[in-house]
């Protein structure tokens, strides 16, 4: 199997985040996840880790706004001069809730413009490591729509939190959605999620369309981010009314009831028959996990791994979340051992 990895991901740094209700905690996104996971997959004797190519701005400014490129691009340069700390990382302090608001081009003073939370702070590396991110993902769709029955995008800062203009949840492009959106070119494309929490970005992204299926399986967001969206009844609109599923899922979901749950999804993206399918493989479904309350084992990633591949889809993987970093290496290759 292929994984596409860039290095570019050790540019993207910050120490800190707002979880909510606390002060700032030390942030579980870091580097030291890719670590783990590279170390897992160099000792299996399947994983091919090759660097992405480069496909540009134009795939991805089919998901996502100009303005919203160029304010990720340009955040942390333009506000670092009025931070009181040197290389801190920049959190905005104010957000706006109102659609009808326009962006001054002033980045400090309309710091929050394209956030939907503390959970997305930006360093000097931040664009670099989410442009580079991206491009894993679109290496990954190309080899499939080159004949790969399955590839691996080891990416990183993940993505599916991340709307057309707005990032959260440590995220800041949406891979999975731009992967898919460039494979929906060629037929039908079904994205299933399956991070602890739901992908309220992706969902937002494709909520009007019927060309690309979109399934999450979550926490309940009534307790758990992204707390606005992921509900039952959320299934789209216009067009795509009926093209999208959540399953919300309660605390202490154990590997029984995600593979029933899983199942019923697995069953949604058979009878929508794609061309191929993404999946977002969060590993903070983890029974080990620091920000999920699944129980979920090993051997129960390697069954939701197995359950995938029996679609006999051309499959490409995109790494969500997963901060469980002494497990989180195992735990992927458990997941697309099923794949080999």
């Amino acid at each position: 199997m292929k994984i596409f990895y860039s290095n570019n991901h050790f540019t993207h740094c910050p120490r800190f985040y707002f979880p909510e209700g606390s002060e700032r905690e030390l942030i579980y996104e870091t580097p030291a996840r890719v670590g783990s996971i590279l170390a897992a997959l160099q000792r299996t004797d399947w994983a091919e880790i090759v660097p992405p190519l480069d496909f540009g701005l134009e795939p991805i400014l089919t998901i996502h706004s100009t303005p919203y490129l160029d304010y990720l691009r340009a955040a942390y340069a333009e506000w670092q001069p009025a931070s009181p700390i040197e290389g801190q990382a920049f959190i905005p302090g104010s957000f706006t809730v109102d659609p009808r608001s326009v962006l001054s081009g002033n980045v400090p003073e309309q710091a929050g413009f394209f956030f939907m939370s503390l959970h997305v702070p930006i360093s000097t590396g931040t664009w670099t490591a989410a442009l580079s991110a991206a491009q894993c993902a679109l290496s990954g769709a190309q080899a499939l729509a080159q004949g790969q029955r399955a590839a691996f995008a080891l990416c990183r800062p993940p993505g599916h939190h991340a709307g057309r203009e707005i990032c959260g949840g440590f995220c800041f492009l949406n891979n999975a959605a731009i992967a898919a959106q460039w494979l929906s070119a060629r037929g039908r494309v079904a994205i299933l999620d399956i991070d602890f929490h739901a992908g309220n970005g992706t969902q937002d992204i494709f909520y009007k369309r019927a060309d690309v299926l979109t399934i999450s399986l979550h926490a309940d967001p009534d307790r758990e981010y992204p707390h606005y969206a992921g509900f039952a009844h959320e299934t789209g609109t216009d067009s795509g009314f009926g093209f999208h599923y959540n399953f919300p899922l309660p605390s202490s979901t154990d590997d029984a009831l995600y593979i029933h749950s899983l199942t019923l999804a697995l069953e949604g993206i058979a009878k929508f028959n794609p061309l191929h399918l993404v999946v977002s493989a969060g590993m903070d479904i983890y029974k080990d996990d620091p920000l999920g309350d699944f129980t979920i084992t090993r051997s129960g990633i390697a069954e939701i791994g197995r359950l995938i591949a029996s679609l006999h889809l051309p499959t490409l993987l995109v790494l969500e979340g997963g901060y469980s970093v002494e497990t989180l290496g195992e735990n992927v290759v458990a997941l697309l051992s099923a794949f080999n």
